[in-house]
């Protein structure tokens, strides 16, 4: 059997040949009939939560990488540098995405939550889940409750 150098369709829809005519200009093919073509607070959350993970990781490599350079400055480079730069630059990574993640998550069920009491998507709500998550952030262990109080009212 013997690959060809082009590709050749021939009138048959796949994956990896989508160019029919018919699908290139409508919706149908990505959006349901009816469905409603904006997203809502609950379905940016996950790409809020996601991107923030991701991100996290991004940065927390380069921190990782950055400090791992640092702290072995003064080693030849060797297995045990590579293997101590490796260790930082995963670690660092993995409290970046970590941190953030848990922050997106934190911030969205905020907004979901605010979104759904109030009955309204406006900048209101990002504004309060925002400080929200904040307080819940910075507060200390005795402070807690009093960021815990002001949520519930």
């Amino acid at each position: 059997l013997a690959l060809s150098p082009r590709l050749e369709c021939s009138g048959v829809i796949s994956a990896h040949c989508n160019l029919h005519p018919r699908v290139q200009d409508t919706d149908e093919f990505i959006l349901p009939t009816g469905a409603n073509k904006t997203r809502g607070r609950f379905e940016l959350a996950f790409f809020t939560i996601g991107g923030c993970c991701m991100t996290g990781a991004a940065f927390g490599a380069m921190n990782g990488l950055r400090l791992g350079l640092k702290e072995t400055q003064n080693m030849a480079w060797s297995k045990p540098r590579n293997v101590q730069i490796l260790n930082m630059v995963t670690r660092q990574g993995a409290l970046w995405a970590n941190t953030l993640g848990s922050l997106a998550l934190l911030y969205s069920a905020f907004g979901v939550i605010i979104e759904k009491t109030r009955g309204a998507e406006d900048d209101l709500n990002t504004v309060a889940a925002g400080t929200m998550t904040g307080m819940l952030y910075k507060c200390t262990g005795e402070n807690i409750w009093v960021a815990s109080t002001f949520w519930l009212l």
